[in-house]
């Protein structure tokens, strides 16, 4: 059937994995919506646009008629990431962007069908405290303040008031990908402390807290799930934990990490990633005048990565497993997966390719 989707940060990490796999499907146009233009190529219409600005949302977003999906993978985050998931400011602006997009959006769109939502493992409060593993998309909502909550209200009540499309929400973990500026960049933050190590001639040694079972969401599979959603019946108005498939301990990943970037693995030497890098950005001035890479400045690429990097590697803290079902997903017909190891040392590949890392 397929129809028109309306791709909502263009340049995150799963926003851009949409852009790239909805391009590439038959029978789909692409409205690929951002702030600033995209720097990997596509083939889809694209629309600048800050979704804070509700009179600017207003004005471009009522000629869409043509319209008939949505994934919203559009996200506010604070400088400091995680201190920022319990801000009610951050709460309130991502709440505020979706209903910017939405609202003119479903007055103008003459056949609109369906919306992909993020949440992620903060809807089951991993930020918050410990919770029961494996977590289940059928436990009550975790009584914690988030804008998922008010995202999703906000979809059901409109929903129940026009009627006529659908929702799927989706809940990852530690989504991997790529993306300049993202603040939740496991695999750039990853890439340039292993550099950085290397110009210093340090082995890789692993930063984290103790061992603690965890799951990754590669932005490829996301990006293939929103589209089995936009279709299948059994996506209508479901939330589905999504994951690669398999389960991840970073210290036994490590060893496969320090071998594709061909280095030494010390013994580990806990640290903050956060308090430890920034300082380091004269180090990878001269990475990049050594390989010849994209001049980025490290603060460009990472930026508050590192924080999120220390959060999933449990610096600092004492965590428990955090594992989602995705037999609920597996159930409904989307029983795609991907071995992590192997997804997070492409995605490593990819960025040497692209000359962001140094090979």
């Amino acid at each position: 059937m397929a129809g028109t989707v309306l791709i909502a940060g263009a340049t995150g990490l799963v926003g851009a994995a949409a852009v790239k796999h909805f391009d590439a499907l038959p029978g789909w146009q692409v409205v690929a919506l951002s702030r600033r233009r995209p720097d990997y190529p596509f083939q889809a219409r694209y629309l600048a646009l800050d979704l804070t600005d509700r009179a600017a949302c207003q004005r471009q977003l009522s000629e869409l008629h043509e319209v008939t999906h949505v994934v919203y993978a559009a996200l506010f985050e604070k400088g400091d990431v995680v201190a920022g998931w319990r801000d009610p400011e951050q709460m309130r602006t991502n709440d505020a962007m979706l209903r910017n997009l939405m609202d003119p959006l479903l007055a103008a769109a003459a056949d609109f069908r369906h919306i992909s939502l993020m949440q992620g493992a903060k809807a089951y409060g991993v930020h918050v405290h410990h919770f029961a593993a494996p977590a289940k998309e059928r436990w009550p909502r975790d009584p914690h303040d988030n804008f998922y909550w008010l995202q999703e209200d906000y979809v059901r009540q409109t929903q129940a008031r026009a009627g006529g499309w659908c929702y799927t929400i989706f809940r990852p973990h530690v989504v991997v990908g790529f993306a300049p500026r993202s603040p939740i960049n496991i695999v750039a933050a990853m890439g340039a402390y292993a550099a950085i190590q290397r110009e210093l001639g340090q082995p890789l040694t692993f930063p984290g807290g103790p061992p603690f079972v965890q799951q990754m969401s590669d932005s490829r599979l996301i990006a293939r799930a929103f589209a089995w959603a936009a279709e299948a019946p059994s996506a209508a108005n479901q939330t589905f934990n999504i994951a690669n498939g398999d389960i991840v301990i970073w210290q036994h990943l490590w060893p496969a990490i320090v071998r594709h970037f061909g280095m030494a693995m010390g013994p580990a030497e806990p640290r903050s990633l956060a308090q430890a890098m920034p300082a380091l950005s004269a180090v990878w001035e001269r990475i990049i005048a050594r390989h010849g890479l994209r001049s980025t400045p490290l603060d460009a690429l990472i930026g508050s990565s590192w924080i999120f990097a220390d959060f999933v590697l449990g610096h600092g803290k004492r965590p428990s497993a955090t594992v989602l079902s995705t037999v609920k997903l597996q159930q409904a017909g989307f029983g795609d997966c991907l071995d992590s190891e192997d997804a997070l040392i492409d995605w490593f590949r990819i960025l040497q390719e692209q000359r962001i890392l140094p090979r």
